[in-house]
């Protein structure tokens, strides 16, 4: 296998030498799902019994936990349901059935529409709107990065209903991300500017499609209240992602916590009971002002 800095030299020869060669290859990279491995995962100590959903063709696994009204946990890019174990007990111990399902080419799930070891963020919204389809509308669902953006897709083609969601280190833009991606590949505009059109043509849409903050306009139905939880140190999305969705959501709170990152805040106590408790509040959240948008938690 090539190492990476071979690749990103290879990436470089090719931003001067070929670049519609190298706007296939980065499209490929760019699907490509990682390794998520289960340095994050969290085992619930709720028993789940087996879930089980055909998509495209595909075999797609999850759990499904406890009785009562229904949590839909949708996980991120290159991450399984595992990595949201940490939400499980304490919404079955309030009541609510909490479903979670690995994601096409994801954790224990089978490859979709784009192939072994690929996936979209549309195959995301699909799976969510497979779940709702087979199990009912949701009372809440916690997403976390992509996964968020994908809830937003799967609520604005109205194929999710939900009651709340919490947003967890989301994307809010994808645009800005394959500028990044370039960066850290090693390629230049000519071969970003290749890829984005082949991104697009594999989606069938232009990227602003995905632009979460302009979301909330578009809904035919008031979107649901949301909760939105950052950290700063988060080196995989922005804390201003989160920013600019609370700016436009009209029922939203955002909290910014430090020193947990993008994966360990999914584990972390002080997220996971602020999480619930909005989940469980009968009454809408009140919108934060522009001045005091919201509070802090610190890692411990």
């Amino acid at each position: 296998m090539a190492t990476f800095a071979a690749i990103s030299a290879a990436f470089r020869t090719l931003e001067h030498t070929a670049p519609g060669l190298g706007g296939r290859w980065a499209e490929r990279l760019w699907f490509t799902v990682p390794d998520s491995g289960a340095r994050a995962d969290v085992t619930p100590t709720a028993p789940g019994r087996p879930l089980e959903l055909r998509l495209q063709g595909g075999l797609l696994v999850g759990q499904h936990f406890g009785e009562g009204p229904v949590v839909y946990l949708m996980h991120g890019w290159g991450g399984r349901r595992a990595h949201l174990g940490a939400f499980v007990d304490p919404l079955v111990a309030a009541g609510f059935s909490v479903i979670a399902v690995d994601a096409t080419s994801h954790g224990d799930s089978g490859p979709g529409e784009a192939g072994p070891g690929r996936s979209t963020i549309l195959e995301f919204a699909d799976l969510l709107a497979a779940l709702s389809a087979a199990v009912g509308p949701a009372h809440a669902v916690v997403a976390h990065s992509i996964g968020c953006m994908a809830t937003s897709v799967a609520l604005q083609r109205e194929e999710l209903s939900a009651g709340r969601l919490v947003f967890i280190g989301p994307m809010a833009d994808i645009r800005p991300y394959t500028r990044e991606f370039a960066r850290r590949v090693g390629f230049g505009e000519r071969i970003r500017t290749r890829m984005v059109r082949r991104i697009e043509q594999r989606v069938s849409m232009d990227l602003a499609y995905f632009d979460v903050p302009s979301m909330a306009d578009r809904m035919s139905a008031p979107p649901p209240p949301l909760l939105l939880i950052h950290d700063r140190q988060d080196k995989e999305t922005r804390p201003s992602d989160s920013e600019d969705i609370a700016a436009a959501w009209p029922d939203s709170q955002l909290t910014l916590t430090s020193g947990f990152g993008h994966r360990r805040i999914l584990s972390a106590p002080e997220v996971v009971r602020e999480a619930v408790s909005f989940i469980t509040t009968p009454a809408p959240s009140p919108i934060p002002s522009p001045a005091a948008p919201g509070h802090d938690v610190s890692a411990r």
